[in-house]
This record gives structure tokens, C-alpha cells and sequence, in this order.
């Protein structure tokens, strides 16, 4: 029985394959930034004359604001009292569910489709059936 040999992939087609993994890496990550759909605070209340007691600060943490070049409670108060934004949108889960199983659905006709080649070019069998 023959040994089964992959095809061979040239250099360029490598840098190529490379490029878009990173391409897709970084854009896979930039992209919820471009889109406001990471990140998003929301600012409480400013107080008029902040202390750092007031913002709930021990000395450490006064210590450490200080070594960040805060020098002043107002500096940081709006770093301290900013909350994250957890709203929940079912549009958002939905369309991430979608991608999901579609990438899913997409990998098993792929892989199957490229089984079923393999298989026939190793034991010769024409329409590639197991």
C-alpha cells in the first residue's frame, strides 16, 4: 500500500497563511474597540470637593495614585467612580450565536469534505465513501 504524501506548501503560501492569521488575530480584537462595544463606563455622580477618603481610598491606595502622578483626590476621582457598563442586549447574543454555530457548521462540512479526499486518495476509492 502506497504511504499517503500531503501536499507541499510553498514559502509564499505560508507567509500568506501567517499574514491573515494575524490579520485576523488583531483584527478579532481591535474591532470591538472600532465599534464601541468594549470598555464603556459609566460616570457617577462628581463630587464638588473630593477626598480620598471620601472615594473610599486607604493610605496604599493613596500611595500608589501618587506614584501614578495623581497628585490630588480630583485628579483620580473620575477614575475611582467610573462603573463598568453591564447592560445585556439579546440581539448581541443572538448574532454571536449565529457566528458560532455557523463556524461550527462550516469546520464539519470542510473537514469532512477534506477527509473523504484523503481516504480516496489513499485507498483509491473514486467517489471517496467509507
Amino acid at each position: 500500500m502506497a504511504r499517503y504524501k500531503p501536499p507541499v506548501q510553498s514559502k509564499f503560501s505560508q507567509i500568506i497563511d501567517v499574514i491573515v492569521l494575524l490579520v485576523l488575530a488583531i483584527g478579532s480584537l481591535y474591532v470591538p474597540l472600532f465599534l464601541k462595544l468594549a470598555g464603556r463606563t459609566v460616570a457617577s455622580v462628581p463630587q464638588d470637593a473630593p477626598t480620598w477618603e471620601s472615594l473610599g481610598q486607604n493610605p496604599v491606595m493613596v500611595e500608589k495614585w501618587l506614584q501614578l502622578g495623581f497628585p490630588d483626590p480630583a485628579s483620580a476621582s473620575d477614575l475611582i467612580t467610573a462603573r463598568f457598563d453591564y447592560s445585556f442586549s439579546w440581539s448581541s447574543l443572538v448574532v454571536m450565536v449565529v457566528v458560532i454555530v455557523g463556524y461550527f457548521a462550516m469546520m464539519i462540512r470542510l473537514s469532512e469534505t477534506e477527509y473523504r479526499e484523503v481516504i480516496a486518495e489513499k485507498f483509491g476509492q473514486a467517489d471517496g465513501r467509507l
